[in-house]
């Protein structure tokens, strides 16, 4: 070979490319931009008010409308009907928001994967039995389901609501993980390494599970947003979350009592839900058409 013979060009992998893609995918770059402030901001609120989400001044703050010429103090945005800042509330209101919609995504997307993986590897009854399982908790609205789980519980912390909605919301990711696997367990990959000898858990983390991971992490990715909607709207409906909880979901719910003289109390955290729930759909859509290679 001549020394001067150019070098093979090195294999890409389907994270390599999806990699490539999302880089230069404006969409992707301006969900991740807001997704990356929203967290800075649910992990470190301090850093951008000093004013407490709590402090509450009926005598001289009571609606008092929004100030837009003094940018990020604390009459920003306005005061609520206890004489809070919205401001203030809403950088603290993140924390518990993008807490839950995290938190059931986590849940949801091991939950999902091992039922999918199990029966989706082992077929036959475990996969009958798991199957069924799943086909009547899809047949639960999920909505109505969480009302009922929740209406049972007098104290409705954040675990409490993240494990509600985790109760309803693993079934899809566990229809996407066992279709994966189905289709993967016939790959010849996986049937050397059964006829070699490997372990059933071995042959599900290491063989199958990477293999299988690209569509459970964009419905994940999509789904994510939603469950951020969903604790909004449970808040709104008085069996989320609620005071002395700060979030999101609990100004929309207080909000609503002000709606004709003072709209922007329930304008403005409702502008919050959407914007965190739309960068978590474009990242979804940015994720789903990088992993997927029909859409490429």
């Amino acid at each position: 070979m001549s020394a001067n013979a150019p070098k093979p060009e090195k294999a890409r992998s389907l994270w390599s490319d999806a990699w490539r893609d999302l880089r230069g995918n404006p969409l992707f770059l301006i969900s991740s931009a807001l997704i990356l402030l929203l967290l800075v901001i649910s992990a470190f609120p301090g850093l951008f008010t000093s004013a407490s989400p709590r402090d509450a001044d009926l005598a001289n703050h009571y609606l008092q409308p929004p100030n837009w010429g003094h940018l990020f103090a604390p009459d920003w945005f306005g005061y609520d009907g206890q004489g809070r800042s919205i401001y203030a509330r809403v950088i603290y209101g993140a924390r518990a928001s993008i807490l839950v919609g995290v938190g059931v995504t986590l849940l949801v997307t091991i939950v999902g994967t091992i039922v999918g993986m199990l029966a989706g590897y082992f077929g036959g009854l475990t996969d009958s039995l798991l199957s069924r399982i799943t086909d009547i908790f899809m047949g639960i609205p999920f909505m109505l389901g969480a009302l009922v789980v929740l209406t049972s519980f007098a104290n409705r912390a954040i675990w409490v609501v993240i494990l509600a909605l985790v109760f309803l919301g693993w079934t899809t990711i566990a229809r996407v993980a066992r279709g994966a696997v189905v289709t993967i367990k016939q790959a010849d990959y996986v049937v050397a390494a059964k006829a070699l000898g490997g372990s059933t858990t071995r042959i599900l983390l290491k063989h199958i599970l990477p293999n299988a991971l690209a569509p459970i992490i964009v419905v994940a990715t999509i789904a994510l947003g939603g469950y951020i909607a969903a604790e909004a709207t449970l808040s709104y409906l008085g069996v989320g979350l609620a005071d002395p909880t700060v979030s999101w979901g609990v100004d929309v719910s207080s909000g609503r009592e002000q709606l004709r003289n003072a709209p922007f109390v329930l304008i403005v955290p409702s502008v919050m839900v959407s914007i965190t729930v739309l960068a978590f759909l474009m990242f979804g859509d940015a994720v789903r058409n990088a992993l997927d290679p029909k859409m490429r």
